[in-house]
C-alpha cells in the first residue's frame, strides 16, 4: 500500500487553475479532477487544507491600475476567493469528501469564520478545510495566506500548484524556452534571484518557520498524490541545498 511522506499538507490552488483553458470563470470539469485527486490523497490518511485564489474572477492589481481604490479592490478579490471555495467544496462533496469552508472575512450564511482550533479539529476528523478570503486584510496576497495558514495548522509542507508550469524556472518557460528548471532551491536562493515562486512576504514566512514548499504543475496526472507520497516532482524549496 502506498504511504504518504507528509501527514498534513496545505494545498494552494491559484484562481487561474479553476478556469481551465478559458480566460475567465470556473470550469466544472477542472473542479471534478481536482476533487478526485484530493479524494485519493485523503484515502492515504493525509490531512488536507486548501487555500484558493480568485484570479479567475477578479484581479485586484488590474482594477487598481484602472483607478480603483486598492483596499476596495483587494476586498473584492477576497469575495472572489469565496466563490471559488464554495464551488470547490461542492465538487468535493459530490465526490463523497466531507469539506468545510472557513472565511477570513465574515460571511456567515455560507462559510464558517476562520478559527484555528476549529480548523485543526476538522482536519483531525478527516475533513478537508478550504480557507477563503485570503488573510482578511488588504495588501496581502493569497500566497501569504497559504504560508500563514500552513504554519498555523502545523502543516508538514506547502504545496504550490501552477498551471502548465512544472516547477520553478530561471524565467517564464512559456516565453523563454531555454529557461533553466530548478529541482531544488533554498529559500534564500529563491529570494535573492527574485524567482516567481510566491511573493516575498510568503516566502519569508516559510523561511522563518522552515516550512518546505513544493511547486508543481496541477495539470499533470496524479500530481498532488505524487507530491504527498514524496516522489520527485516539480521544485522543492527548503532550508537545505
Amino acid at each position: 500500500m502506498t504511504t504518504a511522506k507528509y501527514k498534513r499538507v496545505l494545498l494552494k490552488i491559484s484562481g487561474e487553475a479553476f478556469s481551465g483553458k478559458a480566460d475567465y470563470g470556473i470550469d466544472a470539469s477542472v473542479l471534478t479532477k481536482i476533487a478526485r485527486q484530493i479524494k485519493r490523497v485523503i484515502e492515504l490518511e493525509v490531512d488536507v487544507a486548501i487555500v484558493v485564489g480568485g484570479g479567475n474572477i477578479w484581479r485586484g492589481a488590474k482594477a487598481e491600475t484602472s483607478g480603483m481604490d486598492r483596499v476596495t479592490a483587494d476586498y473584492a478579490g477576497m469575495l472572489a476567493t469565496i466563490i471559488n471555495a464554495l464551488s470547490l467544496q461542492d465538487a468535493m462533496e459530490r465526490e463523497g469528501v466531507i469539506t468545510r469552508t472557513q472565511s477570513a472575512i465574515g460571511i456567515y450564511q455560507v462559510a464558517e469564520p476562520y478559527i484555528r482550533r476549529r480548523a485543526i479539529r476538522h482536519l483531525e476528523k478527516g475533513r478537508v478545510v478550504i480557507f477563503a478570503g485570503g488573510t482578511g486584510n488588504p495588501y496581502m496576497t493569497t500566497d501569504t495566506a497559504a504560508a500563514l495558514r500552513a504554519i498555523e495548522i502545523g502543516a508538514d509542507v506547502l504545496l504550490m500548484t501552477k498551471s502548465n508550469v512544472d516547477g520553478i524556472y530561471s524565467a517564464d518557460p512559456r516565453q523563454k524556452p531555454d529557461a533553466k528548471k530548478f529541482d531544488k532551491l533554498t529559500y534564500l536562493e529563491a529570494l535573492n534571484m527574485r524567482l516567481e515562486v510566491m511573493d516575498a512576504t510568503a516566502l519569508s514566512l516559510c523561511l522563518e518557520n522552515k516550512l518546505p514548499i513544493i511547486v508543481f504543475d496541477l495539470q499533470l496526472p496524479d500530481s498532488i498524490e505524487q507530491a504527498v507520497i514524496g516522489n520527485p516532482i516539480g521544485t522543492l524549496v527548503s532550508s537545505e541545498k
